[in-house]
């Protein structure tokens, strides 16, 4: 590989390094009466180059991601305090209007107990004048009743004892000199 191919592993080409590395190892022959193995020196320190420059990369790459993972953290979580914010605001706004709400209908119903109060003391003043109206009236009445049984009962003293109550049949037609005959 060259020095650029090299420099620009993604993070799954690193683990296809490691992954030969380890069949490099794994399938290395044993060294007689040893637990030491027998290594291609070329092929291990090319895999070792591919790691030792891919690795500065991909590790930038990944600090990269996490600044950014960072970054976008921090800007969620501002934006999550915004939004809290705003919705405590609203909160306050809501409670504020409830409480107008509250003070508005307590005045509403004041103001209509103060209306059926007045409404109550104008009927009962209509009542008492109506009622002195028709006191009025009585006496009235009374001592108009009272003119008239004074005028009949001077008509009766005047038409004497015998004479009842006269009925229209009684009443004689008044000669009208228009309707007499010469």
């Amino acid at each position: 590989m060259s020095q650029q191919e090299i420099g620009t592993l993604s993070p799954s080409a690193l683990l296809d390094v490691l992954e030969e590395l380890t069949a490099l190892v794994e399938n290395a022959k044993p060294v007689f009466m040893s637990s030491d193995v027998r290594l291609d020196r070329q092929t291990l320190t090319g895999l070792v180059d591919e790691l030792r420059h891919g690795l500065p990369s991909a590790v930038e790459r990944a600090d990269d991601a996490l600044r950014d993972a960072r970054t976008e953290l921090e800007d969620a979580r501002r934006q999550g305090e915004e939004v809290l914010a705003a919705a405590r605001q609203r909160a306050l706004e809501l409670v504020e209007h409830e409480q107008v709400v509250a003070q508005a209908t307590a005045r509403a119903a004041d103001i209509v107990a103060e209306a059926e109060r007045e409404a109550q003391t104008l009927r009962s003043n209509a009542d008492k004048y109506c009622d002195g109206r028709l006191e009025s009236f009585e006496q009235d009445l009374e001592g108009l009743m009272g003119q008239v049984r004074a005028g009949r009962a001077r008509l009766a003293e005047r038409l004497g004892p015998e004479v009842g109550r006269l009925r229209w049949e009684q009443v004689r037609q008044p000669d009208w000199p228009e309707d007499r005959e010469d």
